[in-house]
């Protein structure tokens, strides 16, 4: 632990405090960054806005369902449109309780 605690205290004292340098430096640091995530967003909408696909391209699979099931689902719609025109054509007579 003692030989930790002298390297710390060695790399502490070698390093002088200058402000001016430390805010240069980070004022560089974040200019690269800036430009790199400018490049990459334009490179992106570039790629996106022609049409072309960011990473590898992903398979189409075959369609998982079956006709028969979209039949059949069909089938649902269909008797339930033709009851609701039932309901708004007068067909369904009711007696309403509140008359």
């Amino acid at each position: 632990m003692n030989f930790f605690t002298q390297r710390v205290r060695r790399l502490g004292s070698l390093s002088s405090l200058d402000p001016e340098r430390d805010w240069i430096i980070l004022l560089i640091v974040a200019t690269i960054v800036l430009i790199i995530v400018v490049v990459w967003n334009a490179y992106v909408f570039d790629t996106v806005a022609t049409g072309g696909v960011i990473g590898s391209p992903t398979t189409t699979a075959a369609p998982v369902f079956s006709q028969s099931s979209l039949d059949a689902i069909h089938t649902v719609f269909e008797n339930r449109a033709a009851e609701e025109t039932k309901y708004t054509s007068d067909v369904y007579h009711y007696a309403d309780p509140s008359q």
